[in-house]
């Protein structure tokens, strides 16, 4: 096999890790988070490289993006996730039965990573420090676009892991090319998962083609539902962060659901919106409802295909509900299991709303943009999981972690 040698080494590091303790893995984090931002001027000149190869208007621009503010959060989130608790050790349930066997439940490493991910270099930084926290290996495999940005993130981490008599194997980042990323997919018996972060198309891609188990970090497709009883100067300032605060995060808001009792209130609700240029995408009757005093270069009826669409742009899509029951099943057909949220001030419709929606993350009065591992207190994340077996929503520490099973006796046989 291809790479054999590269797959080999990171299971062998991954053997390595558990002979280092909690102190010394977070010394080390501590001293990788200051050196990223003694480095920052290097990585940035290394992300201009990419930069110069992309066009601006591109919505993977500002994803490839790294500038000094954040550098410095990259650095922070390195810092947050070295103090954590480690969940590695970790006694789920211990009990003894009646024959005197002590059966407990462990938390343990998963082993070697492999994360393939598109233009996205905070990435190769997130995914080690996490991999490393848990004493997982990581293999990653970026992409073209970024290639410049995750040799230099990449090279300080390995050197940083060599000066402190730390396999570097640890972390190692394959070539750019499409055949790196085919070649990790097939590395069974050496890499125990595989993370894809990126489009829905390189998602579904990694899925349909790896032989190695996967877990998903599906396309955000987001929903907000501005109920009867939504409070409009609330609502007006939620649905501009969620919609603008960066448009191309997979928590980015695509489609606004507003009850029909509300629609008088729907100019005043997106005005903010004009100031970033958004272009909204109405259906009938709230395209009737925005005419003339929403700006008409801006201002279009909505196609079918604007509905279950992640935009990553500005642009938002409306669609006008009769009630909860509408809305819920507008989520349930164009949805992406991601982030949905409710505006209401009726409790027993936020309420019904957070028991039926089928998401990773749900959310009454508030954005979407909290959907986010640093966010959530996991001090980074290294993917938001849309499926429900082993992780789900933002993945921190423990979603990078397994199990077993310890069995302790003194001679007992089984009849």
């Amino acid at each position: 096999m291809e790479m054999e040698s590269t797959f080999a080494s990171a299971k062998e590091a991954s053997r390595k890790l558990g002979r280092i303790s909690a102190g010394k893995i977070s010394f080390v984090l501590h001293e990788l988070a200051a050196e990223i931002v003694s480095q920052a001027e290097y990585i940035i000149r290394e992300n201009a490289i990419d930069l110069e190869k992309m066009a601006v208007g591109d919505y993977r621009y500002d994803r490839l993006l790294l500038n000094e503010e954040r550098i410095k959060g990259m650095a922070s989130e390195v810092k947050r996730v070295a103090d954590l608790p480690v969940p590695v050790g970790k006694i789920l349930s211990s009990e003894t039965l009646e024959n005197g066997l002590k059966i407990s439940k462990i938390v343990v490493p998963i082993g070697v990573i492999g994360i393939i991910y598109e233009a996205r270099p905070n990435v190769s930084c997130d995914a080690f420090v996490l991999c490393f926290k848990t004493s997982n290996a990581c293999i990653l495999k970026g992409g073209s676009d970024a290639h410049h940005s995750n040799l230099a993130i990449i090279g300080l981490i390995r050197s940083l892991l060599q000066k402190n008599g730390i396999d570097p194997d640890t972390v190692n980042l394959l070539p750019a090319e499409r055949r790196s990323g085919e070649i990790l997919m097939q590395a069974r018996g050496y890499v125990d998962v595989i993370i894809p972060r990126g489009s829905q198309q390189l998602i579904n891609y990694v899925r349909e083609n790896a032989k190695v188990p996967v877990i998903e970090t599906g396309a955000g497709i987001v929903h907000t539902f501005f109920d009867e009883s939504a409070d409009l100067e609330k609502g007006a300032a939620i649905i501009m962060n969620a919609k603008t605060r960066r448009v191309s995060v997979c928590n980015a808001l695509d489609c606004l659901l507003i009850h029909e009792k509300r629609l008088a209130d729907l100019p005043e609700l997106v005005r903010p919106l004009i100031g970033k240029n958004v272009e909204i995408a109405a259906d009938e009757q709230s395209y009737q409802s925005l005419v003339g005093s929403y700006p008409s270069p801006l201002l279009q009826r909505a196609t079918e295909n604007d509905f279950g669409t992640e935009f990553l742009d500005y642009k938002l899509a409306i669609k006008t509900v009769s009630g909860l029951d509408e809305a819920l099943e507008h989520i349930n057909t164009f949805g992406s299991k991601h982030s949905e949220a409710i505006l209401s001030q009726e409790r027993k419709n936020i309420a019904r709303f957070i028991e039926t929606v089928d998401a990773a993350a749900v959310y009454s009065n508030t954005s979407t943009a909290f959907t986010d591992g640093a966010q959530f207190g996991l001090g980074a994340e290294i993917g938001i999981s849309t499926q429900k077996l082993h992780a789900r929503g933002p993945m921190g520490l423990e979603a990078l972690t397994s199990y077993k099973w310890v069995v302790e006796g003194d001679g007992q046989v089984r009849k």
